[in-house]
C-alpha cells in the first residue's frame, strides 16, 4: 500500500514531477560523469608508457617534455642532437634507449620517427609489449607501421601507399608527395597514443627532409626526444643527473611517473572546481524538487484528510514524503548512468581520436557506488523538509472516521 500510495500520488502530478526529475538527472550526470572521466584519464595516462626509467629532452618543463614526447601532446621547444642521443646511449649504466623523432603528420594524425628498438623495448599497461595484428616491422626506406586507430578510421590496409605531409596540423600544404611510402604493419589497440601514431624508421623521416641525400647520408641530425631504460634502476637518480649536467648542449632527464604526478598537482585545482561545481548543481537540484514537494503541500491538504480519515498516521504521511524524494531520485539515478554509460560508448572514438585514451563506458565502480551512495543520503536529508511539513500538517488532522 505504501508504494501504492507513493506512485499514485506522483503520477496525480506528472508535470512537476518530470521535470524535477529531470533536474536530477542532469545533476548527477555531471557529478558521476565528470568522477568517470577524472579517474579513467588518470588511468589511462598512467597505463601509456611502463618499463621507460627516463625520458631525455631539450631542457624545458618536466611537464611539457612528458606531454610532447610520451602523448605526443604540444610540441618540443627545441631538438637535440644526435651526437648527445649517442653519448647517453653509451653511458655504462644505460641498457637500451629509443630515440624518438615528431613533427610530422598525416590527414591530422602524428608521424613519429624511431628504430628498431621501439618495437623491442616499448612497453605500455602493466608492461605490455606492443604487438602487430598485421605485417611487420619497417626495416626499410619509405614505410609506414600504423596505429590501430589510424588504420581503421583512414581505412589503411597492408601495402597501400600514403603521403606525409610537414607539420603537425590536420591540414598541411608542404605534402612529401616525393617520398610515398608503403603500410608494413598495424598495431593491434593499445588504448595509448600509439594507435592514433604513424611510425617510420629515423632514415625515412631524413629522406623526406634532406632533398637529394644519398642513402648512407641519413644518419639524423637530431632528434626531439629519447627514452630510456637502465641496467638498475638504482641507479635512475644518477644517470639522470649525469644527463642533467651533461656539457656538450642543455638536456633534461625526468623520470615518467614523478612528472605524471606533478601534473595531477598541477590540474587538481581545477579537478576539485570541477566537482565542487557538479556538487552545487545537484545541491541545487536537490532543493529544487524539495520546493517542489513543499509547494505542493497546500495542495494535498485533502489528500493527507483522507489518509487520516482511513486510519493512516502523521508519521506514515511524512514517511510517504520520504518514499517519493527516493522513488524520483533513484528514477534519476537510474537515467543518469543509463545516459552516461551509453554516451560514453558512442563517444568513445573522441576520446580516442582526440587525446588518445580509451574512456571506459562501463561506469559502474567504486567510486560511482560511493557518489551515488551520497546522491540518495543528500536526498534524505533535504527531503525531510517536506515531509516534516507533512507530518506537522497531518497532526492538525484527527484520525479515523
Amino acid at each position: 500500500m505504501f508504494w501504492k500510495v507513493a506512485w499514485r500520488s506522483l503520477a496525480q502530478r506528472k508535470a512537476s514531477v518530470l521535470l524535477t526529475v529531470a533536474a536530477l538527472t542532469v545533476s548527477v550526470l555531471v557529478l558521476v560523469g565528470i568522477e568517470h572521466l577524472r579517474q579513467n584519464a588518470r588511468t589511462g595516462f598512467a597505463r601509456t608508457v611502463a618499463g621507460t626509467d627516463l625520458i631525455v629532452g631539450a631542457r624545458t618543463g618536466e611537464i611539457n617534455l612528458l606531454l610532447y614526447a610520451v602523448f605526443r601532446l604540444g610540441n618540443a621547444s627545441n631538438n637535440i642532437a644526435w651526437r648527445s642521443y649517442e653519448e647517453i646511449a653509451a653511458l655504462p649504466d644505460v641498457a637500451w634507449t629509443i630515440p624518438l623523432s615528431l613533427g610530422d603528420s598525416h590527414r591530422g594524425y602524428k608521424v613519429l620517427a624511431t628504430n628498431q628498438n621501439y618495437f623491442s623495448h616499448f612497453r605500455y599497461g602493466l608492461d605490455q609489449a606492443l604487438i602487430l595484428a598485421q605485417g611487420r616491422p619497417f626495416d626499410g626506406l619509405q614505410q609506414v607501421v600504423l596505429g590501430a586507430e589510424v588504420a581503421r578510421r583512414l581505412g589503411y590496409q597492408l601495402g597501400d601507399q600514403l603521403v606525409l605531409a610537414h607539420g603537425a596540423a590536420s591540414t598541411s600544404f608542404t605534402l612529401h608527395d616525393a617520398h610515398p611510402f608503403e603500410v608494413v604493419g598495424i598495431f593491434a589497440p593499445t588504448g595509448t597514443p600509439v594507435d592514433q601514431t604513424l611510425h617510420i624508421s629515423l632514415e625515412s623521416m631524413e629522406l623526406i627532409h634532406r632533398q637529394g641525400s644519398k642513402v648512407e647520408q641519413l644518419q639524423p641530425r637530431s632528434l626531439t626526444a629519447v627514452m630510456v631504460g637502465l641496467k638498475s634502476r638504482i641507479k635512475v637518480f644518477q644517470v639522470q643527473r649525469q644527463i642533467n649536467q651533461y656539457r656538450g648542449e642543455p638536456l633534461q632527464a625526468i623520470l615518467p611517473g614523478v612528472a605524471l604526478t606533478q601534473l595531477w598537482s598541477t590540474l587538481a585545482i581545477m579537478e576539485k572546481t570541477l566537482r565542487a561545481i557538479s556538487a552545487l548543481v545537484l545541491v541545487a537540484a536537490l532543493f529544487g524538487m524539495a520546493a517542489m514537494l513543499l509547494a505542493s503541500l497546500r495542495e494535498r491538504r485533502r489528500e493527507i484528510l483522507l489518509l487520516r480519515t482511513i486510519g493512516a498516521s502523521p508519521l506514515f504521511i511524512g514517511g510517504l514524503l520520504q518514499l517519493e524524494v527516493l522513488v524520483m531520485t533513484a528514477t534519476a539515478v537510474v537515467l543518469a548512468l543509463g545516459i552516461a554509460s551509453a554516451g560514453l560508448a558512442l563517444g568513445n572514438e573522441f576520446w580516442v581520436a582526440k587525446v588518445g585514451l580509451q574512456i571506459s563506458a562501463n561506469i559502474f565502480h567504486a567510486a560511482t557506488a560511493e557518489l551515488i551512495a551520497y546522491v540518495f543520503a543528500g536526498a534524505l536529508v533535504i527531503g525531510a523538509l517536506p515531509a516534516l511539513g507533512a507530518y506537522r500538517i497531518s497532526r492538525t488532522v484527527p484520525s479515523g472516521l
